[in-house]
């Protein structure tokens, strides 16, 4: 992966929580793991309903790659923030 790469992947991860409501549990590094692979599978996605090469902006692929990363988000932070019982009040 080349350097504009990482960073789409990044903005994507960092999109994707800009759109939940609240406060998410999970750090950068997930929210970077979570932009790639939405960034991969939207790329994937796009290319199936042949909208990945427009002219111009490819904004429905950006789109779904957003929406992928809120998804991802909004899962991982469910999935790393369940009460332990050593936090139960979590």
């Amino acid at each position: 992966m080349e350097i504009s790469g990482v960073a789409t992947a990044l903005v994507i991860g960092l999109l994707g929580r800009l759109v939940l409501p609240g406060r998410q549990h999970i750090g950068v590094l997930w929210t970077f793991v979570v932009g790639i692979a939405a960034a991969l599978l939207g790329t994937a996605i796009a290319g199936v309903f042949d909208v990945a090469d427009t002219k111009g902006v490819d904004w429905i692929e950006l789109a779904i790659q957003i929406a992928l990363a809120s998804f991802g988000v909004a899962g991982l932070d469910r999935l790393l923030d369940r009460p332990s019982v050593s936090n139960p009040g979590r």
